[in-house]
């Protein structure tokens, strides 16, 4: 470090008095210019996106903006603003409930899927690689796949089908977009509803995952685009629930009661 300037060092942000440059472009000339989602790729990916690529995220932030006061992540953001907090510390609450289980998988499917990916970039066959990256998976991780199947929306999640429709019309249309994503997520699909009567359908994550595959996008970076979205869904039921009132709303009404397990309570 050679001076105090050096403290932080970042290609994001250029900042004087009067000017501001955002990856090398004069904030004016952003401003009315292009769209949140082409500022999104602009900022977290150092370039503007192509038409395919802006079409793609669109869909997967889209896609990913809200689930219902049953996910955590919404009901803890709802549960947060009727405790007296301000709607950024609801939208902090909601956002910092998304971990490895609740949020994760669409990170965790992107790895998997590069591990099948750099498995067919050394001329191993599609089907091999999913065989055999599932296989290994399933040693390290157990036998849940993450980006397939839903507790909730069962046999098939109303996301999944678009976004896949959406990832493979664009891959037609442009060669950034690598579509051997789809294939490898379609594959994994196909594998793991061999032999059942009700198949195991792909969910969000596992399109969203395919998606940002697809991009280029690092599974860390799809992570934080999921939370990004999810932010839009946060916020709306924080602004909704601020809008209804309430006060000091827990996760059931006051009526019911949990279960108390009496440590003094005689065991038959």
């Amino acid at each position: 470090m050679s001076d105090v300037s050096d403290w932080w060092r970042t290609a994001i942000i250029e900042m004087q008095p009067g000017q501001i440059k955002l990856r090398g472009h004069p904030i004016e000339n952003l401003i009315d210019q292009v769209s949140m989602t082409e500022m999104i790729w602009l900022m977290t990916t150092g370039s503007l996106p192509s038409q395919a690529q802006k079409r793609l995220l669109d869909a997967a932030l889209v896609a990913a903006v809200d689930h219902g006061p049953q996910a955590p992540s919404i009901a803890v953001a709802r549960m947060a603003i009727t405790c007296g907090i301000g709607i950024n510390s609801a939208l902090a609450s909601g956002v910092n409930t998304l971990g490895d289980i609740h949020g994760g998988a669409g990170e965790q499917a992107l790895s998997l899927y590069l591990e099948i990916r750099d498995s067919l970039d050394q001329g191993v066959p599609l089907q091999s690689a999913v065989d055999e990256t599932l296989a290994s998976y399933r040693e390290r991780q157990g036998v849940h796949i993450p980006g397939f199947g839903h507790r909730f929306h069962k046999p098939t999640d109303p996301r999944a089908a678009p976004l896949m429709a959406v990832l493979r019309a664009t891959a037609e249309e442009d060669a950034q977009i690598d579509g051997r994503f789809a294939l490898i997520a379609e594959t994994i699909q196909s594998e793991l509803s061999h032999g059942r009567t009700q198949g195991i359908a792909m969910n969000i994550d596992g399109a969203t995952a395919a998606i940002y595959g697809s991009l280029g996008v690092d599974p860390t970076l799809a992570r934080g685009l999921f939370c990004l979205s999810r932010s839009v869904g946060l916020v709306a039921h924080a602004y909704e629930q601020a809008m209804q009132g309430g006060r000091n709303k827990g996760p059931t009404p006051p009526d019911y009661r949990w279960t108390y397990d009496d440590p003094n309570a005689s065991s038959t």
